[in-house]
């Protein structure tokens, strides 16, 4: 039992730090091109997750009622995913031509606090949306277990967050290796004046990059508000701080480093959980990302660079 017991909790910990990859890509992704930690990115993933709350009420989606997901409802739940990524990619792109393209050649502390600033506009966008208590996210899947036998607990929410984070996350890999796009991406990231020489339009690019994170945010607000099924304003804070953890924990930058700092903080607060108590699962998220940095500064992925000056 105790075997099982520790299976099920990697298996809890996989699933949860999936989730937190996910949002953790938007970090990493807009620091690798312009070096700014955009606070505001657990806040836009608040936003997705009210308005999948109201689309879900628009499209009169019911919870499940049967053993079995169907059709009628993973095609709704792709619908969420599409229509949310859109709305938080087109905000993080209207934010990057408002907000931080004006300051790009400022101080780094300029852009840092305007990023802060948007996080507190957010928030209260979603109070005025949601309101002071928290609401619940309908039950669209059902709870039956998909693993035979009463071992092991294998649901069709789990079962989303894989069918539905891999391939994001595989996407943007290819996406950053293989496309013009993602070459332009890398180049920018590299050096922006010695891409701008070459022809590549910087400022498409960054926005591009925007675009591309806040669409993760927006797929992961409808994950996260269909694997929880409980969502509130302040929801951003605490999970935009697990996936800012997760960036720097595998490397801030390196996309790669943010999949495997989620997971890893999926199955430390999992394992922490059973194993400590709840209260003390966020404590020891932080302290193993503070013995991780002391030996490796720059992240588990992450690869030391000379500060130009």
């Amino acid at each position: 039992m105790s075997a099982l017991f520790f299976l099920q909790q990697c298996l809890i910990g996989l699933t949860n730090g999936a989730l937190v990859a996910l949002m953790a890509l938007g970090y990493t992704m807009v620091y690798g091109i312009i070096r700014l930690i955009n606070f505001a990115h657990g806040d836009l993933i608040m936003l997705g997750a009210c308005l999948a709350l109201t689309l879900v009420g628009a499209f009169g989606l019911e919870a499940a009622g049967t053993a079995t997901a169907g059709v009628a409802t993973w095609l709704g739940i792709a619908l969420l995913v599409g229509l949310c990524g859109l709305f938080c990619g087109l905000v993080n792109v209207a934010v990057d031509r408002l907000v931080y393209r004006p300051l790009r050649d400022a101080p780094k502390l300029a852009p840092l606090v305007s990023a802060i600033g948007v996080s507190f506009i957010f928030m209260n966008i979603g109070l005025f949306w949601l309101g002071p208590a928290d609401r619940s996210f309908p039950q669209l899947l059902p709870t039956a277990n998909l693993l035979p036998g009463e071992g092991l607990q294998f649901g069709w929410k789990d079962l989303l967050v894989l069918v539905v984070v891999v391939p994001l996350m595989a996407a943007l890999m290819v996406l950053v290796k293989s496309t013009r796009l993602g070459k332009a991406m890398r180049a920018v990231s590299q050096d922006e004046t010695a891409a701008a020489l070459v022809g590549v339009d910087v400022d498409r690019v960054i926005a591009a990059t925007f675009f591309l994170g806040g669409f993760l945010g927006g797929a992961a607000s409808v994950i996260y508000g269909l694997y929880i099924n409980t969502i509130g304003f302040q929801m951003g804070f605490q999970n935009g701080l697990y996936a800012f953890t997760a960036a720097v924990l595998g490397g801030i930058g390196s996309i790669p480093g943010a999949v495997i700092g989620g997971l890893v903080i999926g199955l430390v607060r999992a394992l922490s959980t059973a194993y400590v108590g709840e209260r003390w699962a966020g404590a020891m998220v932080f302290a193993i990302l503070i013995v991780i940095l002391v030996f490796r500064p720059e992240g588990l992925l992450g690869r030391r660079t000379k500060e130009k000056v």
